[in-house]
């Protein structure tokens, strides 16, 4: 089995960290390269840098922000957010960034996903699914543009369809359950990771280091990603991982 991650998120809008609840009401935490180098001495496994509303306002990644984060930590990154094509890849990888978040454009034109994982390796293609509970089909439906489009697709299906493509890992956002501090959504997380061969990373929702132990142990994820609680101080990942640890999870 491998090993669990503990996985700080950097949801970066107009080059300064923020966070909200069910990705509205967005408060300022800080700055990103501050932050990505506080994570790193702190023992995170990885970082995830998303730029929100690059996908909403129709422009690439900020690039600078990537390089300068990239150079202050020694852990691997992923970088998403505007990107809609192999060269937005390679200018980011260049920029530093080990891995590649795409969730909208791989919607709109999912050839990118296998075109991605052709040129660099499906272990760099993360696909990141925004999902939301939809009453009337009993189970979950992807939305994009930083959860503000239904698709009127179900997100079970686009995940094996990820992972088909080429996809190395997936991302799994529960919008229900974001920044709620009231657990993983464990239905969703344990259903798209009991369908994959690809490793989950499941994101939206942890409030305690138990949400952290139910989402490995109930949801089978591979990893837990979370920014609310670690950005504002109420958990450190050095207590997570102690606290993982003393009940037996195996972690990096």
């Amino acid at each position: 089995m491998l090993a669990k991650r503990i996985i700080p998120c950097l949801d970066v809008k107009d080059g300064r960290v923020v966070k909200g609840v069910n990705f509205v009401n967005l408060r300022d935490a800080g700055d990103p390269v501050e932050l990505a180098a506080i994570y790193d001495r702190e023992g995170a496994d990885e970082l995830v840098f998303l730029d929100i509303s690059a996908s909403v306002e129709g422009r690439a990644t900020m690039v600078e922000v990537v390089k300068q984060t990239a150079g202050e930590i020694t852990i691997p990154f992923t970088v998403g957010g505007g990107i809609s094509s192999v060269d937005d890849m390679k200018r980011l990888l260049r920029a530093g960034a080990d891995k590649i978040g795409i969730n909208t454009a791989a919607l709109k034109n999912p050839q990118l996903v296998s075109d991605g994982a052709r040129k660099f390796g499906s272990q760099c293609i993360v696909v990141a699914i925004d999902a939301k509970y939809n009453e009337a089909w009993g189970e979950w439906e992807v939305f994009t543009h930083g959860g503000r489009n239904a698709t009127g697709i179900k997100a079970l299906e686009w995940a094996k369809r990820a992972e088909e493509l080429g996809a190395g890992e997936i991302l799994l956002t529960s919008m229900d359950a974001d920044g709620t501090k009231d657990g993983f959504d464990i239905k969703l997380t344990r259903a798209v990771s009991e369908s994959l061969g690809i490793p989950v990373i499941a994101s939206g929702g942890a409030g305690t280091k138990d949400h952290f132990y139910d989402v490995f142990a109930e949801g089978k994820a591979d990893a837990g990603l979370a920014a609310t609680i670690f950005h504002y101080k109420e958990l450190t990942i050095e207590g997570v991982k102690d606290h993982l640890k003393h009940k037996g999870v195996e972690i990096r």
